[in-house]
């Protein structure tokens, strides 16, 4: 999901609920230390929910352990690289970016191995 602006914790909740939506197994989710993450109202829904959803946080002030880091690396440096234009191009180049990575799974597992992870 986009979101133009600042995510708060109605974003993040929204997002979480979306997520639900497209995967039915239980899911581990990494996050930084972001307050939307932290909020009363997302430990409320993540407590309601932890059925099917487990949350692991990263150290504050360690980027090199988040997966999210390279993929967004990579999608900056092919899919938005000398890229200028409105916020609809860019979001549709981000979009194919994400789209690419998808669909090349030994990709996404790098990124993860990249932090250190695996599963």
């Amino acid at each position: 999901m986009l979101h133009p602006g600042t995510v708060k914790s109605p974003e993040v909740v929204r997002f979480l609920k979306n997520l639900r939506r497209h995967i039915r197994g239980r899911i581990l989710l990494i996050w930084d230390g972001l307050h939307a993450h932290r909020s009363l109202e997302t430990r409320a829904y993540l407590e309601a929910n932890r059925h099917w959803i487990r949350v692991l946080r990263l150290p504050a002030y360690a980027p090199e352990l988040n997966p999210a880091e390279p993929l967004f690396g990579n999608v900056k440096g092919v899919d938005l690289a000398n890229r200028c234009g409105d916020l609809p191009q860019l979001r549709t180049a981000f979009r194919h970016g994400m789209a690419r990575v998808r669909r090349r799974q030994d990709l996404a597992f790098a990124f993860l191995r990249h932090a250190g992870l695996t599963l």
